[in-house]
């Protein structure tokens, strides 16, 4: 009879975190273990994590594939205490990060490509089956082990807390909008929705000096979109009247919403040959008209952030034009209380945990 260990067990070194046990997504104090640092592992202490709005939904199980415990958190930034002795990437003491996922296979065709995002055999940071056949657990927690592929280093001049967020909502909208073109000189963007992702998306896009239009909701936003983060022009997407006017404008939009919503509205607001892409999770099924694509040769297309070589690209670049996400720092025995509220909407624009200072005060 095989005799299962207890996740305190798995692995030689203790560890600790904040985890959800069911489907309520309730998160509290979790003893477990990680792995010892491997030939090519990279082991750091967690300084920063961000919520993204995805750990909520994995919390809850949403999705349907959550597995518990569940310890969420893969925008995930801090130090590093500990390198393998085939580690040539980073040193002790460099500030580095994990995204979303801490493994692949390594040799298909997307791997070969430094698109390990889209690899068949990805391992999430959380709620994943590693190699060895026990559960990864995300940045909710003291510190991180990581094989060196899938660390990115932190440039020195961008801040830990405001970087955070950059490890998943940061290379969710640079992606597509270098891979579909977006960037080209007199391009015009739409960005749908101006959240976690909504934000960084007009940040990114008008620092590689592109037109953008913010399309809401929430009329209240528009001072913010357009004074505080740049945007060139604001719609209401209720508005009938100001959808009507931007008809065919619009090189591509990036929709970022996580809940159901029309497509429609959004098809119509692109040129021909355009591109709508999808980098929000919405958890129900969206409807997609068929016969304004058929008349425009408009495209819907998905995205899901980025590989290893474009994650440091990503973070390169938000360095040298002063980019981060704006953000609300929170203690971790606040993280409730914050999942409660970003299902809300209620935060701008990004929770980060300051895992450093105040995780170890929830450890009895």
């Amino acid at each position: 009879m095989k005799i299962t260990k207890s996740h305190e067990e798995e692995h030689p070194v203790k560890a600790f975190g904040w985890a959800a046990r069911d489907p309520s997504g309730h998160l509290s104090p979790f003893n477990f273990s990680r792995r010892e640092t491997g030939e090519t592992d990279v082991r750091f202490k967690v300084l920063y994590c961000g919520i993204c709005h995805s750990d909520l939904h994995n919390i809850k199980n949403d999705w349907g594939f959550s597995t518990y415990p569940l310890v969420p958190g893969h925008e995930i930034v801090g130090v590093v205490t500990e390198i393998g002795k085939k580690v040539k990437k980073v040193k002790v003491g460099n500030k580095v990060g994990v995204g979303c996922f801490v493994g692949a296979c390594n040799t298909c065709d997307m791997c070969s490509q430094d698109l390990e995002n889209y690899c068949a055999n990805m391992i999430w940071t959380y709620g994943c089956t590693c190699y060895d056949g026990t559960t990864t657990y995300g940045g909710y927690s003291d510190f991180m082990v990581a094989d060196e592929r899938y660390i990115v280093c932190i440039p020195e001049n961008l801040p830990l807390d405001g970087g955070a967020p950059l490890l998943c909502a940061g290379i969710a909208v640079y992606s597509p909008l270098k891979h579909f073109g977006f960037v080209k000189q007199g391009a015009h963007l739409g960005v749908v929705g101006l959240g976690g992702l909504g934000h960084l998306a007009v940040k990114f896009a008008k620092a590689f000096g592109i037109k953008v239009t913010v399309i809401s909701t929430s009329p209240s936003k528009k001072g913010e979109a357009m004074d505080y983060l740049g945007a060139d022009s604001f719609l209401v997407s209720s508005n009938a009247d100001q959808m009507q006017a931007a008809k065919g404008t619009m090189d591509g939009i990036i929709d970022t919403i996580a809940v159901a919503h029309p497509l429609m509205p959004l098809i119509d607001l692109l040129k021909s040959q355009g591109t709508l892409v999808m980098v929000g999770a919405p958890d129900k099924p969206l409807e997609l008209p068929v016969f304004p694509l058929l008349m425009g040769r408009k495209s819907v297309a998905g995205s899901a952030v980025g590989g290893m070589k474009e994650m440091q690209e990503m973070l390169d670049f938000a360095a040298e034009h002063n980019i981060t996400a704006e953000v609300e720092v929170i203690s971790m025995d606040y993280v409730n209380i914050a999942m409660e509220r970003l299902a809300k909407g209620n935060v701008r624009y990004r929770f980060v945990i300051d895992v450093g200072n105040t995780l170890g005060a929830t450890q009895t």
